[in-house]
């Protein structure tokens, strides 16, 4: 029988956290670490094998940071899902993170179980934000960050509108679809309409525009629920 569980990379030069990750992560039903490497260098120049549905990633690593990770990663429109596991977590690095196309950000204290959580949020859900970090798109986001978006929230239909409000509240394309009486391959065709008008490249990033634009308030958005 295929495997279905779903593949996670970690990319971190802190060989025992990543044994420690490894061990954790295989001993669960749903995923599977199907590479590691220990800095941005070699993972990046692992051209043979297929990229893995979540990455786990350092930012700080002796060999190549994460950041050249993220910037080479960006552009792929098979990417990983990219969690974002760092010692050098700041609060308000966390703007700068989404605009990075980072999908959560968190500290390398994380409990392994709530780590396990917010994979699931992010593998389904595309993002995850904890309740610090509402507070600082609430308090930062809409003064401090440049503009991603080509339009107004004026240019995007009712519709658009309706859907971006479901984004935000982490609705996944099957429950949009139900929600909004539409079919998935619609609900995918609204999101895309929506990053072309706004310019973003990712679901984080459509959470920011809607929030700079005034169509959700930061405590609309759907946290994780422990």
């Amino acid at each position: 029988m295929e495997n279905s569980k779903i593949k996670v990379g970690i990319v971190d030069d802190d060989l025992m956290l990543v044994q420690l990750l490894k061990n954790y992560i295989n001993s669960t039903n749903d995923y599977e670490v199907v590479l590691t490497s220990t800095g941005g260098h070699h993972f990046l120049n692992e051209t043979d094998i297929s990229l893995p549905q979540i990455l786990l990633l350092d930012l700080r690593m002796a060999q190549g940071d994460g950041l050249e990770v993220l910037s080479s990663l960006a552009d792929q429109p098979e990417a990983p899902k990219i969690i974002v596991l760092s010692s050098f977590y700041r609060r308000s690095f966390m703007g700068q993170m989404l605009k990075m196309g980072v999908h959560a950000f968190l500290p390398k204290e994380t409990d392994l179980e709530d780590l396990v959580r917010i994979m699931h949020t992010v593998y389904h859900h595309g993002h995850y934000f904890s309740e610090e970090q509402v507070e600082v798109m609430r308090s930062q986001l809409s003064n401090k960050l440049p503009e991603f978006h080509a339009l107004s929230k004026d240019g995007l239909t009712e519709r658009e509108t309706e859907v971006l409000r479901l984004v935000c509240q982490q609705f996944s394309t099957k429950d949009i679809a139900d929600a909004l009486y539409l079919s998935p391959k619609t609900v995918e065709t609204h999101k895309t309409s929506l990053m072309l008008k706004t310019g973003v490249k990712n679901m984080a990033g459509l959470v920011i525009y809607a929030v700079q634009n005034h169509i959700v308030d930061a405590d609309e958005i759907v946290l994780f629920d422990k």
